[in-house]
């Protein structure tokens, strides 16, 4: 990232630019997961925030930065910064503003044509043409091995992944499903896209993986095995 100098260590044979120093005074450097960049990397990053200012390995010469630091996680910043893992210097300066995108199943219980959407772009991007014919087969098979509700933990990189293994061998199996109601259940309280027989629904189900016996879900959750065989029985809707 900062770039040396010609014999600033062992194997450095020629100089060598780093990326703040190629960045052009209009442009942008991204940053992807952050929130693994280790505290002395996180110092040095600070000063270029703050100062706008590097140093190349090696050299005692200050470099100007003129161009924009965009970064991305998946992780909890609040966490680490709690953790100390994190800094609190380094966080407010890099978080001049901020962006949460919610995850692929928030997405498509409150926009379900966002699914067609990113099938034919993915398809396209496969292919090296629009696949538009492909998009309702593979869409077809994703919601028979999957399910419409699947949580989709890994978020766009599983779905994609996903679309190649149904091009290759026609299945994909997903994440454990216990852990994928979990993320279901969690996604829709943190969303508000659950009414309480959808709530009640999906718990018995994630019950019933574990437990495997209406009458062992009854005893949890203090419902008559016929009410709970009903709520099994239902499909989460989605939010609409």
């Amino acid at each position: 990232m900062f770039g040396h100098k010609k014999g600033a260590f062992t194997g450095a044979i020629e100089a060598h630019q780093g990326v703040f120093a190629r960045c052009n005074p209009h442009g942008a450097i991204f940053l992807d997961e952050i929130g693994d960049v280790s505290v002395p990397t996180q110092i040095k990053l600070l000063q270029i925030l703050q100062e706008r200012t590097f140093t190349p390995v090696g050299s005692h010469e200050q470099l100007r930065f003129h161009g924009r630091v965009i970064a991305a996680t998946n992780k909890s910043l609040d966490e680490l910064r709690q953790k100390k893992l994190f800094r609190d210097d380094f966080f407010y300066r890099l978080c001049s503003d901020s962006m949460i995108l919610p995850p692929l199943r928030q997405r498509f219980q409150e926009s379900p044509g966002e699914l067609d959407l990113l099938l034919e772009h993915i398809l396209g991007r496969m292919t090296g043409d629009p696949a538009t014919e492909l998009a309702p087969t593979v869409r077809k098979k994703l919601v028979t091995c999957v399910g419409k509700n699947y949580a989709w933990p890994g978020n766009v990189r599983e779905l994609e992944q996903a679309i190649r293994r149904i091009l290759l061998t026609e299945q994909y199996d997903g994440e454990n499903k216990e852990n994928d109601l979990r993320s279901q259940l969690l996604s829709g309280i943190e969303s508000g896209a659950l009414d309480a027989d959808a709530l009640l629904s999906l718990y018995c189900r994630m019950l019933h993986e574990r437990h495997e016996t209406f009458e062992a879900v009854a005893t949890r959750t203090n419902l008559d095995p016929r009410t709970v065989k009903k709520y099994l029985e239902q499909t989460l809707p989605a939010k609409s």
